[in-house]
């Protein structure tokens, strides 16, 4: 499978040459094939992309990721049908009916909000008893929003209650840019099993075109939380950019196995597929990161 996290961070040409992606910059040429990369993110304004490899890395389901000025992820490349089936695919979503969807929701949250209590106990925070109790509170379709409480419990207590995530720190920032990057690999799978991100479970956002992927990704979002307090950024810059990138290459278990972490988003998207499409919510194998 496709494991490489290539990023390019400088003024370059990237190009296709038999099955390798080559980077030529003033100084020198670096060639990786095809077969390796599993996201490429183009972290510079400055770099150039030819066309060719563009449709290359569409073919091979590559993730690709755009990055603007302040070298933010801005964009990716998602291609117009991911599978071969991608009609079929799409007249099976239509018909999720409103009862299946908010049934693998409500199993979302609830996987989410164990694994924000698993990480407050891992750091001896008391407040996780607080997410207990919000969990024996939660209704079919988290009714009564018991995430949003839960979000403000477990942010407080991570960050003190002074934080918030709207504030312009470094902190935050790598908290973005990990949850894009989470986003990015979450989008790929729903792309690549021909489904529309469009139609989300819980999210209908008009304006979000991957409403699907940050319903998917929900239960993730602590594993990007964990590492940004260990990184414990005071700037935001390449080098903790980079560390945050390493988090995809990072080893999880997924079905009582080892998997690397952008392999065991490919099962976990497939897994939350088989559920939807059966109704059974007991389809859903989630990863475990603790």
């Amino acid at each position: 499978m496709s494991w490489r996290i290539v990023v390019v961070s400088s003024n370059a040409k990237v190009d296709y040459k038999l099955d390798y992606l080559v980077v030529r910059t003033l100084d020198e040429v670096k060639r990786v094939h095809l077969s390796e990369i599993g996201v490429l993110i183009l972290e510079s304004t400055a770099i150039s992309i030819t066309s060719y490899l563009l449709c290359e890395l569409i073919r091979r389901k590559i993730k690709v990721i755009f990055c603007d000025h302040q070298r933010n992820p801005c964009a990716e490349l998602v291609p117009t049908h991911g599978s071969h089936d991608s009609s079929a695919k799409i007249r099976q979503q239509l018909k999720w009916t409103q009862g299946i969807r908010q049934q693998i929701w409500t199993e979302i949250v609830r996987q989410k909000l164990r694994r924000q209590r698993s990480h407050l106990r891992r750091r001896g925070l008391p407040q996780a008893e607080q997410l207990t109790t919000y969990l024996e509170q939660l209704q079919w379709n988290d009714e009564t929003n018991r995430e949003g409480h839960a979000a403000k419990v477990y942010f407080n207590a991570l960050f003190g209650t002074e934080f918030t995530r709207t504030a312009d720190l470094p902190v935050n920032a790598a908290l973005n840019y990990g949850y894009s990057l989470i986003l990015s690999a979450i989008n790929r799978e729903i792309s690549a099993a021909g489904y529309l991100n469009q139609l989300g479970l819980s999210h209908e956002n008009t304006f979000n075109p991957f409403n699907l992927g940050c319903d998917f990704m929900e239960p993730l979002r602590p594993l990007i939380d964990s590492a940004i307090i260990d990184l414990q950024p005071e700037k935001f810059e390449r080098t903790e950019k980079l560390a945050i990138v390493n988090i995809l290459n990072c080893e999880v278990r997924h079905a009582g196995k080892q998997q690397h972490l952008l392999y065991a988003i490919r099962l976990y998207c497939n897994s939350l597929f088989r559920a939807l499409q059966s109704g059974e919510s007991a389809e859903i194998k989630w990863i475990d990161y603790e």
